[in-house]
């Protein structure tokens, strides 16, 4: 599906390795929502450490989303799990420094994990999870331009170039600088959200 330029009605938000809801640009891209668009439905789920259990809460979750108006957002793994999202289905999409090979970037995290908004909580990063992320991974992306993906080339975790050549095709915004966690994302919310027609 080749979306027109409607506006979102329904934004989902997903969260990267080890993060939360309360990671910095969830709760800015949620505070953006409820100060401009009170009317959109938003949804930033917890993701459980099973990517196989994500995605199905994620498609569970938005299978009465309306098909022309419901966008994803994600940020690093939450990027991987948007484009399956999105090319399930035919959603709107912005990554954010995404992961573009989580199976074999996170083979070396196997072993318990701890969250990095609250260390108190703990996860068991399991060997099977590493299949379940290659089982997930989308072909080639169906409809290029319903991307929007903000890559930071200094990002220290995930090669920019890498990231980039994944979303040929889609509108692509590339950072000088910056880092993976986005730490001067509030200069950029606004053309992501102007993606989704939320500007």
């Amino acid at each position: 599906m080749d979306l027109p330029g409607a506006r979102t009605t329904h934004l989902l938000y997903l969260h990267g390795f080890r993060s939360s809801p309360q990671s910095a640009k969830a709760r800015q891209v949620a505070a953006w929502v409820a100060a401009r668009h009170p009317g959109v439905h938003w949804w930033c789920p917890q993701l459980p450490p099973s990517p196989r259990e994500a995605l199905a809460l994620l498609l569970e979750g938005t299978q009465d989303w309306p098909s022309g108006t419901q966008g994803v957002i994600g940020s690093s793994l939450g990027g991987f799990y948007a484009t399956c999202v999105a090319e399930a289905r035919g959603a709107r999409c912005a990554v954010l420094n995404p992961a573009v090979e989580p199976a074999r970037d996170l083979a070396r995290h196997i072993g318990e994990q701890t969250a990095w908004h609250d260390p108190t909580q703990r996860f068991y990063f399991q060997p099977q999870f590493v299949d379940e992320l290659r089982a997930m991974h989308p072909p080639r992306l169906a409809q290029p331009r319903n991307y929007f993906a903000l890559i930071a080339q200094g990002d220290e975790l995930l090669d920019w170039r890498e990231m980039a050549a994944r979303y040929a095709g889609a509108q692509l915004c590339i950072l000088p600088g910056s880092d993976h966690a986005l730490s001067d994302f509030e200069r950029h919310i606004a053309g992501v959200m102007d993606f989704f027609g939320l500007g």
